[in-house]
């Protein structure tokens, strides 16, 4: 029986190991019949990435592409033109801020700091939707998929730069799917609750977080990996087919807790 996505393309960025949200999606866009490609960050992590893919079976490409060189950005998309043609999808899972400015006041943020998190974590969303269109015309449409996090709406401690990051982001999403929409192209940010990947680890008190959502969220749970996935899938979807301009939350419901 055919799968939810069978038949469509999809570059995922921002598989770093087993533990990351990309990885959670991929693995439901495989199961449902996609065809995947992966990038990977620099030579560190390519052996994490490759042992993941080679896991699926199959022929999955893997590309190098650092998302602040451009240069990288567009030959990645220029290898996918080249080997596939068209795109249907888009998973865009990437997000850095230093160190130090994860940690304190946010009111001692330094532009540097500043301008490395919103160019990796926002303007990369720009710039790889814009490579993709081309490719997604081709396919007759397609669907991109961001991943957030509440701390673009809240202050949470800790978070500090990279919730400006994320609303940077979230705006961006709901300009790209107005520009996008004519061309079929969907663009939807899912936000999801905290699971322990790589990124996790650089927010302080990350654990005492995991804690009180479990006690909080509605469903007394933290979200698993598979549950963001399957989100993802969703989204990448026809059965997403009106869905635009959006966040959707997966977090057991515990964005709607007060107090």
């Amino acid at each position: 029986m055919a799968g939810l996505v069978s038949g469509k393309k999809a570059l995922i960025l921002g598989v770093a190991n087993k533990r990351s949200i990309a990885w959670g999606i991929a693995q439901a866009l495989h199961r449902e019949g996609a065809a995947l490609w992966f990038n990977y960050q620099n030579e560190r992590l390519k052996e994490y990435v490759v042992d993941l893919a080679a896991s699926l079976g199959g022929d999955i490409p893997l590309t190098g592409c650092d998302v602040t060189n451009t240069a990288q950005v567009e030959a990645l998309f220029a290898a996918v033109e080249k080997r596939w043609g068209s795109l249907d999808i888009l998973v865009h899972s990437l997000a850095f801020a230093p160190r130090e400015a994860l940690e304190g006041e946010f009111y001692t943020t330094t532009l540097e700091q500043w301008n490395t998190a919103l160019e990796i974590s926002a303007y990369s969303l720009v710039l790889c939707a814009r490579l993709a269109k081309p490719l997604m015309e081709r396919a007759g449409g397609g669907s991109i998929i961001t991943l957030t996090y509440l701390g673009s709406s809240r202050a949470v401690k800790s978070y500090n730069l990279m919730g400006v990051a994320k609303a940077a982001l979230e705006a961006s999403v709901r300009y790209l799917a107005a520009d996008l929409g004519p061309y079929n192209i969907r663009v939807n940010a899912v936000s999801a609750g905290p699971v322990k990947t790589l990124a996790a680890k650089g927010v302080a008190g990350f654990s005492s977080i995991l804690k009180v959502v479990e006690e909080k969220a509605p469903l007394r749970r933290n979200v698993t990996q598979a549950e963001i996935g399957n989100v993802g899938l969703f989204l990448a979807s026809d059965l997403a087919s009106a869905l635009t301009g959006g966040v959707i939350f997966a977090d057991c419901g515990y964005n709607i807790v007060g107090v």
